[in-house]
């Protein structure tokens, strides 16, 4: 109130002194003496004192100077008014108060006398009396009010919100009104939901304290969280990425602790080695780096949010981590903890993830943005190291799960539709994405990891410089076949050459028996490998050692379905039919039996792998890893009860394919037999629902229908068993026909 009156007081004197010249002006100019008032557009200015100079002053720029100060001083006189409000709650608007009686004071009900409603306009409430006026306030501003921190923002109908003109005007009088005034920022929100919402946003935001200015929450509102021995501050909306600045989500820790073995895998081939989380938010991930890597690592924590900057600092100082800052407005280090070696100091910078990869080279990149991170690969691929690793993890799961297929198109350039096997094709969406993205910077990449869950897609790959490792990676991107009717697949031909008719790379005969066009064209689609045994083992290894319990199971799946081998032959530590290959320049442990090619870099596969490749082809891919899987209950037979999952794991491998679970589907069968055969076999070993019409055991086919008639290409198939009868003993062309005990039974 003292800024009020000092600024009123000095508008007064000013208009007090343009008074008096104005006298003196009229005056002088009647006297006739002297110089005359006005010449040439000019005005004679008061005497200096000093040297008492006489100064002509344009007489437009004296009076736009004296329309300016006239509306400097109320300028001045709102700035003090809006600080004044600022100061929260002492000015506040009148809908807001703690009590119904504070709210009846405003209406003065004590007299006798009709009274209007404060919060209401006369067009809407007229004037009334006492009791009819307590029981309005009551039941239509008070009852329907919110409540923060004592007060309650009470519904208003007075003119503050400007109103869409309407067609009639009485109509625009009688929708007036409703809205609710923030006491934090003044805002006026019509809804009360609107306004709990509004009011919880500034309150997770820490914006409790002053009006229009942001302010950081209190200590007392952060959260501390822990994980893998590594604690974490955080707010109370850190599970919301769109309004938080320090998004958390518990649900990723399993993506966490994957990115932390790949990790330590590359540490363990060479020390130390500079890694960059590209979006830190809290700054979790390069925490667990640091404090259990120590001096393996060089880790860089990069957000571009100044609150995440300062939040990431904290964290460091909480877990007793040295901090650099790399940011241009402060130039010296800052170090808080005990510790005394380098390895406990970690670098934040506040840049564009795009500009720190620009600037400088690491070992290993994570990138984990909100939605998709192909904004990102060209900066990743720039800078990174030869055999460096680049990980990154893709949330925008509705496109790739191709619920938005339009969006897909868009990020990654690839047309895909909801499949049984949809997880899998966006993993290999992504892949294809980081191959082409890899391939316009020269370099090729082997994929080491690829998972898919409910929350996100994580790929894993490692870099291999030089335009051949780029060109091999260029030529797996292909097109994939995908049958509408059976959900058979197969990937298009290499070659630029045009086929006459496509559908004959499909197994299936659903072109020939079906109506109309039968099969889609998905992709451009990753075609190699998703998995790495040798790096998935050493992954392992790691878990096991930094007891990451949720990790263990899905590598131990990871290896096994990387094998196509059943579960119960996993071993983690190499037995005496192991030997030593070369991975990317690391010798590494792998089984003989193992099926996977590994590449060598800047080298060709050696004739014994190409051997293992060549035998057994059966189609197209026999030696090589499964591209894609089956679920088992999408391919039942209607009123048969099929048999356990494993027990048909082992009907397949008996039969001489290889077969393995998925972490993709719970209930996947990834292997390599086709799609009919996979239909016969489960024919073969389910058993009818209900009870009587057969006895216990496998399926016999009646004697009119033969398997040739049931499955397409069923003499291709017989060929094939006695090839591979030839190769086994142990397996012989009557396996579809001979009995098995009862336990084989389904549930």
């Amino acid at each position: 109130m003292a800024a009020l009156e000092a600024a009123e007081a000095a508008l007064g004197l000013r208009r007090e002194q343009q008074e008096e010249e104005e006298e003196e002006k009229h005056d002088h100019d009647h006297e006739g003496g002297g110089e005359p008032a006005a010449l040439n557009g000019l005005v004679v200015s008061e005497k200096v004192k000093s040297n008492n100079i006489d100064v002509k002053i344009p007489k437009s720029e004296l009076e736009a100077e004296e329309k300016g100060a006239e509306e400097e001083h109320p300028r001045q006189s709102d700035s003090n008014i809006l600080d004044i409000s600022s100061d929260y709650p002492r000015d506040k608007h009148i809908s807001i108060q703690r009590h119904l009686a504070d709210l009846e004071k405003l209406a003065d009900l004590r007299e006798d006398e009709r009274k209007p409603c404060p919060l209401c306009p006369e067009e809407k409430f007229k004037a009334c009396y006492g009791y009819k006026l307590h029981r309005h306030l009551q039941n239509l501003h008070w009852k329907v009010s919110v409540e923060f921190e004592g007060y309650r923002m009470c519904i208003c109908h007075l003119s503050c919100r400007p109103v869409k003109p309407n067609l009639v005007g009485d109509q625009t009088l009688s929708k007036m009104g409703a809205h609710y005034h923030c006491i934090i920022c003044s805002a006026t929100i019509v809804r009360r939901t609107d306004m709990i919402g509004h009011i919880n946003r500034h309150v997770n935001k820490g914006e409790t304290e002053s009006r229009f200015i942001t302010v950081r929450a209190p200590k007392s509102s952060y959260k501390v969280v822990k994980e893998s021995a590594t604690d974490v501050q955080v707010l109370p909306n850190h599970s919301t990425p769109q309004k938080t600045d320090s998004y958390f989500n518990p649900k990723m820790k399993l993506n966490r602790q994957l990115i932390f073995c790949a990790l330590a895998v590359l540490a363990g081939e060479r020390k130390p080695i500079e890694c960059l989380d590209a979006f830190g938010a809290t700054g979790i991930m390069g925490l667990q780096w640091a404090k259990h890597l120590r001096s393996s690592v060089k880790v860089t924590i990069n957000d571009c949010n100044e609150n995440s900057v300062t939040m990431i600092k904290e964290n460091c100082h909480l877990n007793k981590m040295k901090v650099k800052l790399n940011i241009k407005e402060e130039g010296n280090d800052e170090t808080v903890g005990n510790g005394e070696e380098n390895s406990d100091t970690i670098e934040v910078t506040k840049m564009d993830a795009n500009v720190v990869m620009h600037l400088r080279s690491f070992d290993f990149i994570h990138l984990d943005p909100y939605g998709s991170s192909v904004n990102y690969l060209d900066s990743a691929f720039r800078n990174v190291r030869n055999l460096g690793i680049v990980s990154l993890t893709s949330t925008d799961i509705s496109s790739l799960y191709a619920k938005a297929q339009h969006v897909a198109f868009r990020h990654y350039g690839c047309n895909i539709v909801r499949t049984e096997y949809y997880k899998e094709l966006a993993a290999r969406t992504v892949i294809a994405a980081v191959t082409r993205a890899a391939a316009r910077c020269n370099k090729g990449i082997e994929v080491l990891l690829a998972v898919a869950v409910e929350h996100f897609v994580l790929v894993v790959v490692r870099v291999l410089r030089g335009p051949t490792p780029a060109d091999d990676s260029a030529k797996k991107v292909r097109y994939l076949i995908h049958c509408q009717w059976c959900e058979e697949r197969v990937f298009q031909k290499g070659g630029n050459m045009v086929e006459e008719n496509p559908y004959q790379q499909l197994p299936c005969d659903c072109y020939g028996s079906m109506p109309g066009k039968t099969a889609v064209l998905l992709g451009p689609l990753w075609s190699g490998a998703l998995f790495n045994t040798g790096f998935l083992r050493r992954m392992l290894l790691e878990a096991m050692q930094y007891g990451l319990d949720e990790a263990q199971s899905l590598l131990k799946t990871l290896i096994s379905e990387s094998e196509c081998t059943a579960p119960k032959h996993l071993s983690t530590h190499g037995p005496g039919d192991e030997n030593k290959q070369e991975e990317c320049g690391v010798y590494i442990s792998t089984p003989n039996t193992s099926a996977e090619s590994y590449l060598i870099h800047g080298k060709r596969k050696s004739e014994e792998v190409l051997r293992s490749t060549a035998k057994r082809q059966r189609p197209e891919h026999s030696a090589e890893h499964p591209p894609f899987y089956y679920n088992i209950h999408r391919h039942s037979i209607k009123g048969m009860n099929m048999p356990k999952l494993n027990k048909f794991l082992n009907y397949l491998s008996e039969a001489g394919y290889r077969v393995s679970r998925t972490h993709f589907d719970p209930m996947g069968v990834r292997t390599n037999a086709p799609l009919a055969q996979f239909k016969t076999v489960l024919m073969q070993y389910s058993t009818p629902t209900y009870v009587g019409a057969q006895a216990e055991g496998p399926v016999h086919l009646p004697g009119e229908i033969h398997v040739g008639e049931e499955v397409p290409a069923a003499t291709a198939i017989k060929v094939e068993k006695a090839e591979l009868a030839e190769d086994k003993p142990g397996v012989t062309t009557t396996v579809f026909t001979q009995s098995y005990p009862t336990h084989c039974a389904a549930d």
